[in-house]
Formats: C-alpha cells, sequence, structure tokens
C-alpha cells in the first residue's frame, strides 16, 4: 500500500475577482522512504498543494475535490479537530517556507518545541525528547535555551525540521527549506534531509523551484505548471529523457559551468493566470510545439515511470521525444 496517494486533487481561492485555480486535479503516488521533488516557477501552486497536504490552507482557500489518503486513510473526510488529533504532527508534518515565520519571537527554542508535545499528550520525557530532536538535527543543546533572534538562518531552519520530526511522522513535507540560505548552509540542510530519510525512512515531499536542488535528495520529481503536474517521473529520467517540453526548457535553463555553450538560457514568456487560466494545454502560448490539438486538454500519457500531459505524446507508448 502506498504511504501517500493523492488523486485528482483541486484546492482553489474564492477570491472576490474570481476563482484562483491553484491547484487543478494532481495525481502522485509514494511509497514508504520515498521522496518527492515538487518543482516549478513561482506561483505555479507549488506552496497551496503543500498546504492542502497539511490541511492547512487559509481562507479563501480550500480543498474543493479529490482525496489525499495516507497509509489507506483520507486526511480530506477527516474534521479539523480529528486531524489535529490524529495526523498533524504525528502522522504528516511540514517545514514551511520562511524558518523565522515559523517560530515565535518571544518564547525560546525549548518552550515551542514542549508546548507541541504537550498538546499531543507525549508520554515519554519530554526534556530528553527535546534534546534527541536537537542532536538529530546536529544542534547543541545549549539552542534549547535561545531565542530565534538568537540563531543563525540555518540554525533557524534545523529548529523547525526538529520541530517537524518531533513526534515522528510517516511523510515530512518541506516547502523551500533552503530558501535565503547561503551554499554551504543549503547543502548542510539538504545533507541533513538525505540523513534523515536514510535512517528514519521518512516519506519526504520536498517543494523547490530549484531543479538541481531536487536531484540531490529525490526519487522521483513532478513538474508543476499553473496549477497541474504536467510531468511526474524518476529523477533519472526526468533529466535523461525529458518530455514534456516545458520540462524540457527547464532543464535547459540550468546553469552548466563544464560545457561551451557559454549562452544563459530560459524560458521564454511568462506563466498565465491562475485567475483565469486558458483553455487546454496551460504552457501553449509559451510551447514551441504547440498544435491546434493542444487547445484542448492534454490527458495524462504514461510513460515507464509516470507519466506526462502533452498531446506530443498522444498514440505513442514508447513516448518518443518531440
Amino acid at each position: 500500500m502506498p504511504k501517500l496517494t493523492v488523486s485528482g486533487l483541486k484546492a482553489y481561492y474564492f477570491t472576490e475577482n474570481g476563482l484562483i485555480r491553484a491547484v487543478d486535479g494532481i495525481n502522485f503516488k509514494l511509497s514508504e522512504g520515498e521522496s518527492l521533488g515538487i518543482v516549478g516557477e513561482s506561483a505555479c501552486g507549488k506552496s497551496t498543494l503543500g498546504a492542502a497536504l497539511m490541511q492547512s490552507m487559509q481562507l479563501p482557500g480550500r480543498i474543493v475535490e479529490g482525496s489525499i489518503t495516507l497509509s489507506g486513510d483520507d486526511i480530506t473526510k477527516m474534521s479539523s479537530s480529528e486531524f489535529d488529533r490524529k495526523a498533524r504532527w504525528k502522522r504528516i508534518a511540514m517545514v514551511f517556507q520562511g524558518a523565522m515565520n515559523a517560530l515565535d519571537p518571544v518564547y525560546t527554542v525549548e518552550s515551542q518545541l514542549r508546548e507541541i508535545l504537550v498538546e499531543h499528550h507525549f508520554e515519554g520525557k519530554i526534556d530528553q525528547k527535546i534534546a534527541e530532536s536537537l542532536q538529530q538535527v546536529g544542534l547543541d543543546l545549549s539552542v534549547a535555551k535561545r531565542y530565534p533572534h538568537e540563531l543563525s538562518g540555518g540554525m533557524k531552519q534545523r529548529v523547525v525540521i526538529a520541530m517537524a520530526l518531533l513526534l515522528d511522522p510517516d511523510v515530512l513535507i518541506a516547502d523551500e527549506p533552503t530558501t535565503a540560505l547561503d551554499m554551504l548552509v543549503q547543502s548542510q540542510i539538504i545533507s541533513l534531509l538525505k540523513k534523515l530519510q536514510r535512517e528514519k525512512g521518512i516519506t519526504i515531499v520536498l517543494i523547490t523551484h530549484d531543479l538541481a536542488l531536487v536531484s540531490q535528495i529525490t526519487e522521483k520529481i513532478g513538474i508543476m505548471y499553473a496549477g497541474e503536474l504536467v510531468e511526474f517521473s524518476s529523477t533519472r529520467d526526468i533529466y535523461k529523457n525529458p518530455r514534456h517540453p516545458y520540462t524540457q526548457a527547464l532543464i535547459e535553463a540550468i546553469p552548466r559551468l563544464r560545457t561551451k555553450d557559454k549562452k544563459i538560457h530560459f524560458v521564454k514568456g511568462s506563466p498565465p493566470s491562475l485567475l483565469n487560466p486558458p483553455r487546454g494545454c496551460r504552457f501553449y502560448d509559451r510551447c514551441i510545439h504547440a498544435m491546434d490539438v493542444c487547445k484542448r486538454s492534454p490527458p495524462e500519457f504514461e510513460t515507464e515511470t509516470g507519466y506526462v500531459r502533452c498531446w506530443l505524446y498522444e498514440g505513442s507508448r514508447e513516448n518518443p521525444q518531440p
């Protein structure tokens, strides 16, 4: 049985200006211990997907359709109180974007960790659990007595990860966990996530705009564009055989040091508004392979390790490169 299954998930924002289709029909499955990178440009719906998985969307947003199943239990059918009691932090937890915003500036690290354990009726030795949690993310025990403003960016990020892992969840969602950190600290955080995945068997969903970053930690990648997953496959397949034109453009835009081509590549144009996305393929206006059939919404064509939403592969099981 998959550890995490997302089927036909739609999460919209009901605004005065209209309906924002931030997450519009997402499908994927992850087994225990697998890791998935959700990659795409800003405002493509990545963070909304993370919030939907955690049942933490704020009004005017809400899940309108689909299911999120944790080891056979559909958490979208749980009430807020039931989810808080049975799943939040215990079975699924999240490292939110912007570590400083996730920490209360007027309480010490120890106080904030203790609150989580008390609220969830932790039955073990709380002081020992706090010490173990800080140690597993590579922090000295003295950090427990400090306030957030006394910590560096990397230390704050490690504290947030320790909070997310405090109750040993099965699934960890990490939303841009290395944003605003320097390259050395980014590497340390990624190494930490890899270590925790290997030692604790956690299923990880890593949300990022950095396609090069996810290759270091994830076995699978989902390419998100304008609220949809346009391609879902193994990390190796995404890099070696990218199928969707958007995926190909993202791969081409990754800077390379050892190459004769010194030209900077980028994806031309801008993503469509999620308030009024175009009918059919949402990448149509930016795609060099656009055809008349692309004005109809493409189905999901199966590949060897996932699927691709592109009319170029209609009627082809081998999915050749365009």
